[in-house]
């Protein structure tokens, strides 16, 4: 029963997460904090989706922020997308992370590419006109939504860990 409960809320946290990050492209610190705190009650547990320890879920959280602080360094990511992965890193383990990032990576690739592409439709539908296709902006907002990225899968993931004779 307490599995059931935390992977309700990995649940209701991923889709929060997406919905802040799709809407606004921000992620709030409260939401990240409230997602680690649920994620290291649950191991306290041994009664998140992965069943890890505390130590297990802290290791794992610390190799999600350690993986993409490149990336944020670097500019190309923001710090929000970061704390997300390590949220998620305490939620899900060590071993589904390079998965989850892979995934991630392509959706965020894919979402890269229709904006391109509908740039280009634009610039050719308004021929003579100055138009503004500087960046990708979907709906108001520029770039691309990672952490949403991130969590879509995660919640793919969470799946599998709920289905009968899935991995436990």
């Amino acid at each position: 029963m307490t599995t059931l409960i935390s992977s309700l809320a990995l649940a209701a946290w991923a889709v929060a997460i997406a919905v802040c990050d799709c809407r606004s492209r921000r992620v709030p610190n409260t939401l990240v904090g409230a997602g680690l705190c649920a994620a290291l009650v649950a191991s306290l547990m041994h009664a998140g989706p992965a069943h890890l320890g505390i130590v297990q879920a802290l290791a794992a959280a610390a190799v999600g922020l350690a993986a993409l602080m490149p990336f944020f360094v670097l500019g190309v990511m923001g710090a929000g997308d970061v704390k997300v992965f390590a949220v998620l890193g305490a939620w899900c383990g060590m071993q589904p992370l390079l998965d989850l990032w892979i995934v991630a990576s392509i959706a965020a690739l894919l979402h890269s590419l229709v904006g391109l592409i509908a740039i280009r439709i634009r610039s050719h539908e308004w021929v003579g006109r100055r138009t503004n296709s500087g960046g990708i902006v979907t709906g108001g907002r520029s770039g691309t939504p990672y952490a949403a990225c991130l969590t879509m899968p995660a919640l793919v993931w969470l799946a599998f860990q709920m289905m009968p004779g899935g991995p436990q």
